[in-house]
């Protein structure tokens, strides 16, 4: 059965997605607003196929932030970058440079209003990032990161990304860091899903200014509190 239900999410969510990007064209025309407001009706289609088709939902516990400051977020699978966004005000995503590079997809995300980050970029590709992450606290949005640079399995615990560190000190925001334990119903790797309840975890904010040793270790801590609840 659940393989069945993955097989649907797959039809569906995706099947609806290919439209979703070509009608975000004609409506990106109308202005960012216009656009982010369709971004938003994407990702609730999202929910809506989690839960109806997967049979997964989420759990919110803590409070999510409201205004700029810098939320790194526990990454196990794809479910949690759709539904950090519900729970924040039009965040900016960090997202690698190759992801905003894809044709048509990335033209989209570039609209929206994301931040890139290129490793290998150098100077240059460093004040890209410093621009976008400026404007997007402009307009008072948070700024979401998966400090770790990739999904991991339930359990493991990679240390922080050094570019991390790197807006935290440029940027000096206050930090919400969100625990998450999606890898348990959404592995990684795998096709099938499994239903039941994804928490959520807003921990305690963390101030700016602090050195890096200490603010990657606080942000490994915090984002990985769910794997003592869990028995990791």
């Amino acid at each position: 059965m659940a393989a069945l239900r993955s097989l649907l999410f797959v039809l569906v969510f995706y099947g609806g997605t290919v439209p979703a990007v070509l009608l975000s064209f004609p409506i990106s025309l109308f202005g960012t607003r216009a656009l982010r407001r369709w971004a938003y009706v994407w990702v609730r289609f999202h929910r809506w196929c989690a839960r109806v088709l997967l049979g997964i939902r989420t759990r919110v516990e803590g409070t999510p932030p409201a205004g700029a400051c810098l939320v790194p977020v526990k990454h196990q699978s794809m479910f949690e970058t759709f539904e950090i966004i519900l729970m924040l005000d039009q965040p900016a995503m960090v997202l690698k440079r190759e992801l905003i590079d894809i044709p048509l997809w990335g033209w989209v995300v570039n609209r929206y209003g994301v931040i890139p980050i290129d490793r290998k970029g150098g100077a240059a590709a460093l004040r890209r990032m410093m621009r976008a992450a400026e404007a997007a606290i402009a307009e008072g949005r948070p700024i979401v990161i998966f400090p770790e640079g990739t999904r991991v399995k339930p359990g493991e615990r990679p240390p922080v990304k050094s570019g991390f560190a790197g807006l935290y000190r440029a940027l000096k925001l206050p930090v919400v860091p969100v625990a998450v334990n999606s890898g348990r119903l959404w592995p990684r790797g795998r096709f099938v899903k499994r239903a039941g309840i994804v928490t959520m975890r807003f921990m305690a904010p963390i101030p700016p200014g602090l050195p890096r040793a200490e603010i990657e270790t606080a942000v490994n801590e915090a984002i990985n509190d769910l794997e003592r609840d869990d028995g990791a």
